[in-house]
């Protein structure tokens, strides 16, 4: 199965020069937890996340009016194409602890977004509907495990 078929296609995406306000609030009426950030012909620049809004205004003591999605943008962009694999779009957000993936054609134009919830919803159904082995329950919560692993703790040292 490829990402074009579980990706979400009509993508709601903000400039870096719009407010964390106005972000929030379209994450709000969007009902979702992260945007792409795009420029010009919606060409992906970074992603930001309901967390960074409330970092970026809590660790400035500023309101979300008063700061721009510049200020909280990552711009350590985690991506794919549609013709993706699942599995391989899985891999990415499992290797660099992302929820959510743009999707992106050859130009960086944004065209979807692919979320861990996405494989989720289809693993549920895909012994039923959709005999794929790249959609499993267990492969999911694998996932899922390997995004939510916290880091170790700001100072400490890992030990073998």
């Amino acid at each position: 199965m490829l990402v074009q078929d579980l990706m979400t296609r009509n993508v709601a995406a903000v400039r870096p020069d719009q407010t964390l306000a106005v972000a929030a609030r379209l994450m709000w009426d969007c009902d979702c937890g992260a945007l792409p950030v795009v420029e010009g012909d919606r060409k992906v620049i970074g992603m930001i996340t309901d967390r960074d809004i409330c970092m970026a205004c809590w660790s400035r003591s500023l309101a979300p009016s008063a700061l721009l999605v510049r200020d909280a943008t990552s711009s350590d962009l985690v991506s794919c194409s549609p013709q993706a694999t699942i599995a391989a779009a899985e891999a990415a957000m499992s290797g660099h602890q992302v929820r959510r993936l743009p999707v992106m054609d050859a130009e960086m134009r944004l065209v979807g977004i692919l979320s861990l919830a996405d494989i989720a919803r289809a693993a549920a159904v895909a012994p039923k509907l959709l005999p794929d082995r790249d959609l499993s329950e267990t492969r999911v919560a694998t996932t899922l495990a390997s995004i939510s692993t916290a880091p170790p703790p700001y100072g400490s040292q890992a030990h073998p």
